[in-house]
């Protein structure tokens, strides 16, 4: 006797009702994973495509951004087509914390694969400040404060001499007060690397010695053969207690440094202040600029030489003596140059 139930062919029908009900569920899914699967190739080949750049463009990206947010100034700069599609294919990536803040230059055409790679390699475009050798540091403060690259306020006031003149490279963001440092930093490092090469027995004993008559060399000759011989000559009369009498002191002890605009008069060399070289022994009491690493070589190494004297020679450069009898004919000389000179004029 059969017991009472679902007979078999009902049975049957229910399952081949499961069974066409998971066909469909597995329909849905391929057809899902067709169209994301066809979506994401052409998401990825976009990706990889020439982007719409006709030219090269300069994009700057401030430290901090979330990947959206930089998305969207890339987008506004015109350098992908799609936002949401940088953002996207940045997370595939997983190099959502890998993209570097800066300044960059984005090449024509560049693809979002491309243009995530160069924010990767975090390559920013280089700007540089130029700080001629000689230049006092109150000059030198102008011309930080002056670009335009640099940003921030300029709070620092380091003493004459202790800033290093060079070339220096550096990125967008960088603040005015950090540049003042690495020139500073830099000078330190480079008096230290050469104060362990100097000559035995110079008249000196301290580092700031050597910026001080550096300073003086600086100012005195901007002719590189010259340098280590017009270091020699101020050596040699600090050997021999003989003042140094140098012009660039007494100019700087009268403006601070800045151009004096005419000749220095009689007076002025005879007018008793700690930077009048004439009157005064010895070193001034600081730098009156700050010189670069030539002169700071030049005083440590100075020529081998017994010149005590020099005078311009008419060409740019110096004429110089070991006695006053010698130094007094290159006087005589330059004299005649400057009255030839007047006259043709």
């Amino acid at each position: 006797m059969r017991a009472s139930g679902q007979s078999p062919l009902q049975v049957g029908q229910k399952g081949g009702a499961v069974k066409s009900f998971l066909i469909f569920l597995a329909g849905l899914a391929l057809l899902a994973a067709a169209t994301l699967g066809a979506g994401g190739y052409l998401a990825w080949r976009e990706a990889k495509s020439p982007g719409p750049a006709q030219q090269a463009v300069i994009v700057a990206l401030k430290p901090g951004s979330a990947v959206s947010k930089i998305a969207q100034e890339l987008e506004y700069a015109g350098v992908i087509r799609n936002a949401d599609l940088f953002t996207a294919v940045v997370r595939v990536k997983r190099a959502q914390n890998k993209l570097k803040a800066g300044e960059y230059e984005i090449p024509a055409h560049a693809s979002v694969m491309e243009i995530i790679d160069i924010l990767i390699e975090g390559k920013s475009i280089l700007h540089t400040l130029t700080a001629p050798e000689g230049l006092t540091t109150a000059q030198i403060l102008r011309l930080v404060a002056a670009d335009e690259t640099l940003e921030g306020e300029l709070t620092l006031t380091p003493a004459e001499g202790e800033l290093l003149p060079e070339t220096y490279a550096f990125t967008r963001g960088e603040t005015r007060d950090a540049m003042i440092r690495r020139m500073m930093k830099a000078q330190d490092a480079l008096l230290d690397r050469l104060w362990t090469e100097r000559a035995l027995e110079l008249p000196f004993s301290t580092q700031q010695e050597v910026v001080i008559l550096a300073s003086i060399v600086e100012k005195e000759t901007s002719i590189a053969e010259e340098r280590d011989r017009v270091a020699a000559v101020f050596v040699n009369r600090l050997r021999r207690g003989m003042r140094l009498e140098s012009d660039p002191t007494v100019i700087y002890g009268l403006t601070g440094g800045e151009p004096l605009g005419r000749g220095l008069r009689q007076s002025e060399l005879r007018r008793d202040t700690p930077y009048n070289t004439y009157v005064v022994f010895g070193l001034p009491p600081t730098p009156i600029a700050n010189p670069g690493r030539a002169a700071i070589e030049a005083v440590l190494n100075p020529a081998d030489t017994d010149d005590l004297f020099f005078v311009a020679d008419g060409t740019g450069g110096h004429a110089f003596a070991s006695n006053l009898r010698d130094h007094e004919r290159n006087v005589a000389a330059w004299r005649r140059i400057e009255r030839e000179r007047r006259q043709g004029d």
